[in-house]
């Protein structure tokens, strides 16, 4: 498996390699003018039928002429520490269920320390001197300076840094300042044209365009954040910069592009606006950013899955660990529960659920409709607040063959505190079914359609009593999942 590099596009590097990157991109792709054209007049020809005018593309000129000096140039410097590549992510098949957890990316790892010094973009968000820009470009920085196109330049302070939305709050010492419309990301539309201002490898005021590929694509490590994907052009130093529709409103902060080179490979990200200045509002008036918990991990319900849990549609969000002692423990939220809506709103896809969540200030009650054992519920839970991010995610031998095709036996007491579970059974030979589903030896089996497991004989029972389809609930090191397995 060929592991993918999700880079952030934050820091532009030194001269020479600016000139380096200023080659590259200039040999490799051909430019395309972005004024408007002239719709070809239709040629009247008899016995012919008129022919309908092409739309021109759209004139973003003006655009860049009235945005461009509300966008800034951010200069850091300070002591930071080294980054390094993580391990490669395991060799798995596409078809193991925990694929999905490893395969998306190498991220990078701290360790040791060195100067620093890269630049950004960002841009003013009010005239008295508030400037939005990307957590990840001034995170540790000891100095910030802030530079306009007119080449005024500002010491700024960072008033706050939320690294779950990857949002920073700026402010200098300045008024009567150039500011940009905010628009909405909710408005937006798969198709529409965007434009991107920003400093991508230290060119200043560099715009570039395309279209909204997608929205609310979810990503690693970005519990809280349904992005904006766009083939807008997105580089090194663009981090920070604002992202437009056609009429001249922020809809964006370009954060991230998925890269196998760590350069721009046709997809970027950028933070929902509406998701910025939620952030903004909070760092502003309380210094920090509080967020909702409820304290589950929950994965995509699939086709598979919702036949096992007899749901006619694959829709809401799927239950597969609750923590202890957390808000929705206390609530009785179980695994295997599907969340269906949350305070009316309905759950299409579970990437939806954690920004809702989040939204919620701790002590809200949210009022979820859940899908449990073949009948919806109402459960109330009292929301927490959110605390450090923790993945609840991923020890006689009997064997199960047959129409499942496991060999397992029970936990012992010390694999029982290890992975903090009251029940289960260690996988210890595989093949069939569940072979074919991704299981394999050293896996820990937790339920079955929602039901714990704590015997080979009740698993035995379990799986007489199953349809042609059954979920298994599975723990593999820190991460666990439901994975649907066809037994015919």
């Amino acid at each position: 498996m060929s592991s993918t590099t999700l880079k952030r596009s934050v820091i532009a590097v030194a001269l020479a390699a600016a000139l380096t990157g200023a080659y590259s991109v200039g040999s490799e792709h051909a430019l395309w003018p972005v004024h408007a054209a002239p719709a070809a007049a239709a040629l009247a020809v008899p016995g012919t039928s008129v022919s309908t005018p092409v739309n021109a593309l759209p004139d973003m000129t003006s655009i860049v002429a009235q945005s461009g000096p509300a966008v800034v140039n951010i200069s850091v410097s300070g002591t930071a520490k080294n980054s390094t590549l993580a391990p490669d992510v395991p060799q798995l098949d596409p078809n193991d269920p925990f694929y999905e957890f490893f395969r998306h990316f190498r991220v990078p790892q701290q360790n040791g320390g060195a100067p620093m010094r890269g630049q950004a973009s960002g841009f003013v968000l009010r005239d008295d001197g508030i400037i939005l820009t990307n957590a990840h470009v001034v995170d540790g920085a000891d100095e910030v300076t802030v530079k306009f196109i007119d080449k005024r330049e500002f010491k700024a302070k960072v008033l706050g840094v939320d690294k779950a939305s990857d949002v920073a709050v700026l402010k200098i010492d300045a008024r009567n300042l150039p500011t940009l419309k905010i628009g909405s990301a909710a408005n937006a539309r798969v198709g529409e044209w965007v434009l991107a201002i920003g400093s991508p490898f230290g060119f200043e005021n560099s715009a570039t365009a395309g279209i909204i590929s997608a929205k609310s694509r979810s990503l690693p490590d970005d519990n809280y954040v349904s992005f904006i994907q766009t083939d807008v052009a997105v580089n090194p130093g663009n981090s920070g910069g604002p992202l437009f529709n056609m009429a001249g409103e922020v809809i964006g902060i370009n954060s991230q592009i998925y890269s196998r080179s760590g350069g721009y490979q046709g997809i970027s990200f950028a933070i929902p606006i509406d998701v910025a200045m939620k952030v903004e509002d909070q760092i502003v008036k309380h210094g920090k950013v509080d967020r909702g918990r409820l304290g589950i991990a929950i994965q995509e319900v699939n086709t598979s899955l919702a036949e096992s849990f007899g749901l006619k549609n694959a829709t809401g969000a799927l239950v597969s660990s609750t923590e202890n002692g957390s808000p929705a423990a206390k609530a009785g939220l179980e695994p295997g529960d599907v969340i269906l809506s949350m305070n009316g709103k309905e759950i299409a896809s579970a990437n939806e659920l954690p920004a809702l969540v989040a939204d919620m200030r701790p002590g809200e009650t949210a009022k979820l409709q859940i899908w449990r054992k073949g009948g919806t519920r109402e459960i109330d839970v009292q929301v927490g607040a959110q605390k450090a991010d923790k993945l609840a995610s991923a020890g006689d031998k009997a064997a199960t063959q047959g129409r499942l095709g496991l060999a397992v036996r029970q936990l012992t007491p010390d694999e029982r505190r290890q992975i903090d579970a009251k029940n289960g059974l260690v996988v210890e030979d595989v093949a069939g079914a569940a072979a074919r589903a991704g299981i394999q030896p050293g896996d820990v089996l937790l339920s079955v359609n929602g039901e714990p497991v704590s015997s080979v004989e009740q698993l035995r029972s379990l799986i007489a009593k199953a349809g042609k389809r059954v979920a298994l609930l599975v723990q593999r090191d820190d991460a666990k999942i439901f994975v649907p397995v066809d037994i015919g």
